[in-house]
């Protein structure tokens, strides 16, 4: 069965994001680690960490994803906001070793006209800081789709980080449909020479989750907006087909689609019913 699961608030803790994504049918499921728009972050609660551990290896509970917040910059210009990212970073990474199986998930950042190989600099430099060899947590770079100053938009530009940090053992990549789809990878028509592509530039072995959305855009639109499942340029078709290869199912896939409860509770249930067509 696949591993799918949708992006839940982390308002009300752990235990009860695992029991939610239960009731929808999902196995696996992403949540931001603070205010998403922000920094700040409740306290942890260490006993909700072990009922949530406890409660989501008894429902054969797949690897989670937990998502850094959007205004985590690791080469903005100002020294002030990559300083916040260290922050942001390496609190979020000591919380995350009381839970069991979740990756890290963060954006690479924006470079704001300073370039990307000034950009790589500055997020070589912030993993090389924080990357333990004992740490539990796998840190995942994102595939962005090239809006602005992004760095991230091309496998390359991913696999130049890789390359420079010591614990890359640490370190593998999300795969959001949307955004590479919208950086001007053909996942509809040619998803084998994309895949292949991923292989020999990062390596299949990096490939560790999947945000799985539908896009508003066109191919190579460099936009990054995410529709509902089927009613984008993507399509169904293309989505389900991507998400039964062989490499890609064996992965947590999550939906980050524009939907409440009940429309992530449909959408799993329909993706799953057609990957058993």
């Amino acid at each position: 069965m696949l591993t799918l699961g949708c992006h839940l608030s982390a308002s009300n803790g752990y235990l009860h994001m695992g029991r939610e994504a239960v009731s929808l049918g999902a196995n696996t499921f992403q949540f931001f680690t603070r205010n998403p728009r922000g920094f700040k972050v409740k306290t942890l609660d260490l006993d909700d960490c072990a009922a949530f551990n406890s409660f989501w290896a008894e429902n054969n509970g797949g690897r989670i994803v937990a998502h850094a917040p959007y205004t985590l910059n690791a080469c903005s210009a100002d020294p002030h906001i990559r300083e916040l990212a260290e922050m942001i970073m390496s609190d979020d990474l000591e919380r995350l070793e009381n839970i069991n199986g979740v990756y890290y998930n963060f954006h690479p950042g924006s470079h704001v006209k300073q370039g990307v190989e000034v950009g790589t600099d500055y997020i070589v430099e912030l993993l090389n800081k924080l990357l333990k060899p004992g740490q539990k947590t796998i840190v995942l770079l994102e595939t962005m789709a090239g809006k602005g100053s992004e760095v991230g938009r091309t496998f390359e530009e991913l696999r130049a980080i890789i390359d420079r940090v010591e614990h890359s053992e640490k370190l593998g990549v999300c795969l959001d449909t949307c955004h590479v789809f919208d950086g001007g990878y053909d996942i509809v028509n040619e998803p084998d020479a994309v895949m292949e592509q991923f292989d020999k530039i990062i390596g299949l072995d990096r490939l560790h989750a999947v945000h799985l959305n539908d896009s508003k855009n066109t191919l190579g639109s460099h936009k990054d907006r995410h529709e509902l499942i089927g009613e984008g340029n993507i399509g169904l078709d293309a989505l389900v087909s991507f998400i039964t290869r062989p490499e890609i199912k064996k992965l947590p896939i999550v939906l980050e689609t524009p939907n409440d409860l009940d429309g992530y509770k449909r959408e799993i249930a329909m993706l799953r019913e057609a990957a058993k067509a």
